[in-house]
């Protein structure tokens, strides 16, 4: 059996009501697994200007609004997010929805851990949802590359 070279901590972060597990990497990415419950909305429609981003579903379903057409992927399935994509997505389903995130390059990580709550915190999910949270997250949203449509 392979030995990693160095254990790394994976932190978990819940953000506007998705819980995003961040995995450190070595590479100029950010990687995350996240989970989506049943009914929660993403983000609104924003774009990155200096980043791309994918998301591959492992299970479940999540639906995508992609430069105004709509998606729904499940398991396997993946979407490719070249910078300045208006995006968003949510689970609009009835089961949780898990799934991989990577933003390249490097640096959008900074948005969960600045505008989320840790996982280890009493009530996190409910902190990650309060209207003080939402509210911040979109007036801070272009400091971390995302620029919210209009």
């Amino acid at each position: 059996m392979r030995q990693k070279s160095h254990e790394m901590k994976n932190e978990e972060i819940w953000i506007l009501g998705h819980k995003m597990t961040m995995h450190e990497s070595s590479g100029d990415y950010d990687m995350v697994v996240g989970e989506t419950a049943p009914g929660v909305p993403g983000p609104p429609p924003h774009s990155h200007q200096n980043c791309s981003e994918v998301f591959m579903v492992l299970e479940g379903q999540m639906e995508f609004l992609v430069n105004g057409e709509k998606l729904l992927l499940g398991p396997g399935e993946s979407v490719d997010l070249p910078a300045g994509t208006v995006h968003t997505f949510g689970n609009g389903g009835d089961e949780l929805c898990k799934y991989v995130n990577i933003h390249s390059p490097k640096g959008f990580s900074r948005f969960f851990r600045e505008r989320g709550v840790n996982a280890t915190e009493e009530n996190a999910v409910e902190k990650s949802v309060s209207p003080e949270r939402i509210q911040a997250a979109i007036e801070t949203a272009a400091d971390y590359d995302m620029l919210i449509a209009m």
